[in-house]
């Protein structure tokens, strides 16, 4: 009997890789107990079990426990991921016909959202280091002026932290939001570990934000699609928030991914905070080490100042190797290392670290990293590709009219002019190039191109055959 899908599971514990890359809980013990009882507490809505819909007893202490650690009024669980989440933050507060101002390089998932919500739009861009080859922050006063400039707009959507760990003015960013008496949704799918230590950034809820999604399973010990939705203030309708996400959270709602969101809180109150505090100074002490390597450069908040963004979780260690891409450096690391990162660029590679993580881990990091710099040293394997700092689509139609346009599908090479009707993203991180909507330029061919070249996935676009779906006039 064929098993593909537990056979290749099996395959990847057999190898023992050091993971840095996501879930938080990194395979190892901390949820073994939890683990050994998944067959049994795999239930349904029963007498004792509480309703994720409606809750009155066990689930609502929970999500009233979670809303105290984190600092929320209140708190709900969603077992469909941030991306649930987000969906029910943005169609809960911007009603169809609404517009938000969203971030260019936010989360597919703010995007899709605006397709189930028929939710207008308006970007701002980050900022990009030509240096560094990296998006970095939102400036604040970028926000100010399409508010000014813009009264429909009724929410603002920020991504905080980046997946890349930069952080915005998040405080500044929520005085003007309010200043205007628009809602700001925050994105804080990586940084449900902020609240836990005065030594990282502050947390959106610190922040005063009025929404926060976190991806609990990202960066803290619960299982995979697990994360909550936090109030912040009394500025949201809470009851059409709760309305909307009966919407996007299924009928039979897991009691497993619910448990470990209750045990990621209570281990973070229990241990969670001094392991945290270990893990932030073996970072330093490691990351230090590694940009003394020649060839290694670690970013990190020394870059804030030249590259214009507020703070930096350096729990994302992002690095890159000179003459190598991100990508091939993964691959290195996969196979000759057996170290696992979260995720590559054409330049970086980013180990994500958690509360999981021991010192033989970043030992083994250190010690790869520095193998391969010196494998590297004299092998110039990587050119400097076009960046996309200015690639600023004509929007020609709403986003949720052209995705449910009729679409046909040509080569890559005939698409100038047209108009896109798919999303073309780049993935991982899931920042897109392209969406429903955006004229296709020469620029934006070029630049999709040159990534298919250098093997990094590019998804909208048929990798072999180079086509893309485009509207039909």
């Amino acid at each position: 009997m064929r098993l593909p899908i537990l056979e290749g599971l099996m395959k990847y514990l057999k190898e023992d890789s050091t993971r840095f890359h996501m879930p938080g809980h990194k395979g190892k013990n901390s949820l073994e107990k939890l683990g050994q009882l998944i067959p049994y507490i795999d239930v349904t809505e029963i007498e004792g079990t509480d309703n994720l819909h409606n809750p009155t007893s066990i689930i609502l202490e929970s999500q009233r426990l979670a809303a105290k650690t984190f600092g929320a009024k209140e708190t709900l669980y969603c077992v469909n991921g941030t991306t649930g989440g987000i969906y029910t933050a943005i169609t809960g507060t911007v009603n169809p016909g609404g517009k938000v101002l969203i971030q260019r390089d936010c989360h597919k998932s703010v995007h899709n959202a605006l397709v189930l919500g028929r939710i207008d739009h308006k970007f701002i861009y980050p900022i990009y280091s030509k240096e560094d080859n990296i998006l970095t922050g939102i400036n604040p006063d970028d926000i100010e002026k399409a508010l000014s400039e813009d009264s429909d707009i009724e929410a603002v959507v920020i991504t905080y932290p980046s997946y890349y760990g930069i952080c915005s003015d998040i405080k500044k960013i929520r005085e003007i939001v309010h200043k205007y008496k628009k809602i700001l949704i925050v994105d804080e799918a990586h940084g449900s570990h902020l609240a836990f230590s005065n030594r990282l950034p502050i947390s959106a809820l610190e922040s005063g934000a009025d929404i926060v999604i976190q991806s609990t399973h990202k960066t803290l010990p619960a299982f995979t699609q697990s994360s909550m939705l936090h109030i912040g203030t009394d500025r949201v309708d809470v009851e059409k928030i709760k309305l909307m996400s009966t919407v996007y959270q299924t009928t039979s709602p897991s009691y497993i991914l619910m448990s470990s969101l209750d045990y990621a809180r209570g281990y973070m109150e229990k241990e969670g905070q001094a392991k945290l505090n270990t893990l932030i100074n073996n970072i330093e002490k490691y990351t230090k080490y590694l940009n003394n390597i020649d060839g290694v450069k670690i970013f990190n908040i020394n870059n804030k100042y030249k590259n214009n963004f507020y703070d930096f979780d350096i729990t994302k260690i992002l690095f890159s190797i000179k003459n190598i891409t991100g990508k091939k450096l993964e691959e290195i690391l996969r196979s000759e290392y057996n170290i696992q990162l979260e995720m590559s660029d054409y330049y970086y590679g980013l180990a994500l670290a958690s509360v999981m993580d021991e010192e033989e881990d970043f030992k083994n990091l250190v010690y790869a990293i520095e193998d391969i710099a010196k494998k590297y040293k004299e092998k110039d394997t990587r050119k400097d590709i076009c960046d996309i700092r200015f690639i600023t689509p004509e929007v020609k139609m709403p986003l949720y009219e052209a995705f449910y346009k009729d679409k046909t599908i040509i080569n890559l090479k005939n698409g100038e002019s047209k108009i896109s009707g798919s999303f073309v993203i780049p993935y991982p991180p899931g920042v897109p190039i392209l969406c429903p909507g955006e004229v296709i330029t020469k620029e934006i061919i070029d630049y999709i191109e040159t990534l298919i070249e250098n093997n990094i996935e590019v998804l909208g676009i048929s990798k072999n055959d180079k086509e893309i779906k485009v509207k039909v006039l």
